[in-house]
């Protein structure tokens, strides 16, 4: 088997798989019973694995999988080519491929559905206007200041949650606003901060054509997810004002340090 090969099937894998696992926080049970670190060393590789299969639902014959480690590392004669070994993983990852795109398919219509029902009731609801792009929005507090253009750059506090409440971002939390340029983000916010003024606070009610789409973002928001955002519109930020605000973090890529909603 070429080296090539052995490092992107066995290290990258492994090695993924224990990062993952040390940055997802789990815990392991006090090492008792090893007689070595290697043998603690290979257990903890072990466990890395197997939690990642078993988060991935990848469903492994175990005594097969281990057989196929230990003849790699041993040197003994595997039982398939390297050839065949390629196209069973690249098998595996087709239908892996078509299983995750089915499942975002039925997430997708499902998401689509429980929006759409959400919006036809919350229409309802005191103080909620819809406008014609389907936007939905109440006014918590009504500010005195200046209304943004699309080309201004504004400050604001936020949060984010999904319809069953589940929150997924808030400048609150961090503690520092958000400074983000109008047209830079969701087309929701960008059609909602053009009607505000500074110092109001509204609750805009995105349906996911104006968000994130089918596409979702990261693993929270979902394909074709209606979002929930309370919005308080701080400052239009002066031209002239070089001062760096923090950007607040997106939920697309929950590892980064990023801005606010963006398209």
């Amino acid at each position: 088997m070429s080296l090539k090969f052995e490092r992107s099937i066995c290290m990258k894998s492994v090695v993924t798989a224990v990062l993952v696992l040390l940055l997802a926080g789990i815990v392991y049970a006090e090492s008792q019973g090893f007689k070595s670190e290697k043998e603690k060393l290979s257990y903890s590789m072990g466990v890395a694995t197997g939690t990642q299969l078993k988060r991935q639902e990848i469903d492994v014959d175990t005594d097969m999988f281990a057989k196929g480690i230990k003849d790699v590392i041993s040197g003994t004669p595997l039982m398939l080519s390297e050839q065949e070994v390629q196209e069973t993983l690249m098998k595996f990852q087709k239908d892996l491929a078509a299983k995750q795109a089915e499942k975002t398919k039925e997430m997708s219509e499902k998401n689509k559905k429980e929006g759409e029902a959400f919006f036809a009731e919350n229409k309802k609801r005191e103080g909620v206007k819809t406008l014609p792009s389907g936007l939905q929005y109440r006014v918590i507090k009504e500010g005195t200041g200046k209304t943004p253009k699309e080309t201004d750059t504004v400050v604001t506090n936020y949060r984010g949650k999904l319809i069953d409440g589940t929150e997924f971002d808030s400048s609150y939390k961090r503690g520092q606003p958000a400074t983000f340029p109008v047209k830079g983000v969701i087309k929701g916010w960008t059609e909602a901060l053009q009607l505000m003024k500074e110092g109001s606070t509204w609750e805009l009610f995105v349906p996911s054509d104006l968000a994130y789409g089918d596409r979702g973002a990261g693993s929270v928001i979902g394909p074709n997810a209606t979002l929930i955002f309370e919005v308080e519109l701080i400052s239009i930020k002066d031209a002239t004002d070089n001062k760096e605000h923090p950007a607040a973090p997106a939920a697309k890529k929950p590892e980064n340090k990023k801005t606010a909603p963006k398209k």
